[in-house]
């Protein structure tokens, strides 16, 4: 089968490689389908919602591989790379996706942990005696 559109999904510390071929609407996430790889209903509805927005969600088949990060930053992942491969297959998805914002990469990110600190901003009990 040949690909029809790539899109490179980032969110926090996950990334996802997607791939779009033409097909029935099956959905596979690391060799999983996505049903049995995603823990909650919402995550699964996360991933794929730039396929029900764009209506295209019995057109394409979805192979996806993702690695890093917990079960939600996957889901992130997902869809921000099935939704760069949907505007690389069509230019006309792109409008509904961008006004969805699920073109734009969310780039919240855990921050560090600071020396002579317990956390990244908590800081140790302070004793005045």
């Amino acid at each position: 089968m040949k690909n029809l559109g790539m899109g490179t999904g980032r969110r926090k510390t996950a990334v996802a490689r997607v791939y779009i071929r033409q097909g029935s609407g099956k959905i596979l996430i690391n060799d999983k389908e996505a049903e049995k790889y995603f823990a909650t209903q919402e995550q699964l509805q996360m991933a794929v919602r730039p396929l029900m927005i764009t209506a295209s969600d019995s057109k394409y088949d979805v192979i996806v591989n993702v690695q890093g990060g917990g079960l939600n930053g996957q889901a992130g992942a997902c869809s921000h790379g099935i939704a760069r491969a949907l505007a690389q297959v069509d230019v006309e998805n792109r409008a509904s996706l961008k006004a969805n914002h699920l073109l734009s990469r969310d780039s919240r990110m855990v921050e560090r942990k600071k020396y002579g600190q317990r956390g990244a901003r908590r800081r140790f009990q302070f004793s005045k005696r």
